[in-house]
């Protein structure tokens, strides 16, 4: 009998099972649901950016802050801060929406839900793929998924950003129904962005006694707790972000004319 050791190319070849999948029940609905629902995403929020409506005082849409440009209208602003000359004619969006892109785009959950609802990689448990190699994220392109932990504290600095943005519609217009929408993206935001992986590491990941960091062993307990929702705080925070979105811009078109907008 032939051992079969662990750098043998036995071991480092995949599992060759002829049939796609024994699976019975409709396996193929989350990669389903989860191509449309961020194809939907992704569509709007190419429109988002190089739409000119987000600002309507004091509402600011959240994918187009911070506004970074002298183009930008004086209240889109932070404290009049635009480093970005009348040179840059570009949609403002585009200086910003990097940060959180690429924090959800190298995320723990999205790059599950995507590989499956896109690359079909693999499409669900126990079903084959149509690849026929497997490299994981140890080459490139997907070797640069490990830049999350950076993107994680670009992220912080948006979700502040979306606090901000928030606070000064409740300061300006505490009645209206955009600030309420605005406050709640900015708490769903922040949430979803402390229950990340990187954050639970970051906070008490990597201590050997938790003795003797009580503070920061509170800190690991409360993010950890929120890292076990951090699947529903990823997509019920991209609904809000994109629902906050179009809210604001709905209302600087003049869609939307409530009486307390």
């Amino acid at each position: 009998m032939t051992q079969t050791t662990a750098d043998s190319p036995a071991r480092r070849q995949r599992a060759q099972i002829k049939e796609r999948t024994l699976r019975t029940d409709p396996w193929w609905r989350y990669p389903l649901i989860t191509f449309i629902i961020f194809m939907a995403f992704l569509v709007y929020a190419t429109w988002a950016i190089f739409d000119t409506s987000y600002f309507t005082a004091p509402y600011h849409a959240p994918f187009a802050s911070p506004c970074l440009a002298t183009s930008c209208p004086e209240g889109a602003r932070i404290f009049g801060f635009a480093p970005f000359g009348d040179w840059y004619t570009l949609p403002p969006g585009l200086l910003i929406l990097g940060l959180p892109a690429g924090f959800r785009f190298t995320c723990y959950y999205y790059r599950k839900a995507y590989y499956r609802g896109f690359w079909l990689s693999p499409p669900a448990c126990a079903v084959n793929e149509p690849h026929k190699k497997y490299t994981g994220e140890s080459r490139f392109p997907l070797i640069l998924q490990n830049v999350h932990r950076y993107f994680f504290y670009a992220a912080i600095v948006v979700g502040l950003i979306l606090a901000y943005d928030a606070v000064k519609a409740l300061i300006e217009k505490p009645d209206g129904l955009g600030t309420w929408i605005l406050i709640v993206n900015a708490i769903l935001i922040n949430l979803y962005t402390l229950s990340c992986h990187s954050c639970r590491h970051i906070t008490a990941g990597r201590l050997n006694h938790f003795s003797k960091h009580p503070v920061r062993y509170r800190a690991w307990n409360v993010v950890s707790k929120l890292n076990a929702k951090h699947q529903e705080l990823a997509l019920v925070s991209m609904f809000s972000v994109m629902g906050a979105d179009l809210y604001v811009r709905l209302v600087a078109k003049g869609i939307i004319a409530f009486p307390f907008a």
